[in-house]
């Protein structure tokens, strides 16, 4: 059975997964937004998803001015995948390093052998 929780304790558990990022790595995001939405129109079972340019993929020369890349965190997904709020916690932020990681250019390849897949 799905955890249930409210919009303002999910975003709350975001914001505390965004807290454990080390401060040097925290002042290297540039130019990111995190989002929370219920699911992806597209694959319902999808956690989180970043969209944007990669920070070892910009070419500066040409980068400014562009719109911020984009970290969603699908709560519906990780409620209905969790069965307690322990749980949730736990996989809310994974799916944040997870996405931030790829903000900083690691793909799922390395994440899974990191394991934070």
């Amino acid at each position: 059975m799905p955890v249930r929780m409210t919009d303002r304790r999910f975003e709350e558990l975001v914001g505390d997964a965004l807290d454990l990022i080390p401060p040097r790595l925290a002042a290297a995001l540039d130019n990111v937004v995190v989002l929370v939405e219920e699911l992806h129109p597209e694959e319902p079972e999808l956690l989180g998803l970043y969209e944007g340019i990669a920070l070892t993929e910009r070419d500066f020369s040409t980068y400014a001015g562009a719109l911020p890349d984009t970290i969603t965190i699908y709560r519906g997904a990780l409620l209905q995948m969790c069965e307690a709020e322990d749980e949730v916690v736990e996989e809310v932020a994974i799916t944040v390093i997870h996405e931030i990681a790829h903000h900083f250019g690691i793909d799922d390849d390395r994440l899974h052998e990191l394991g934070w897949g």
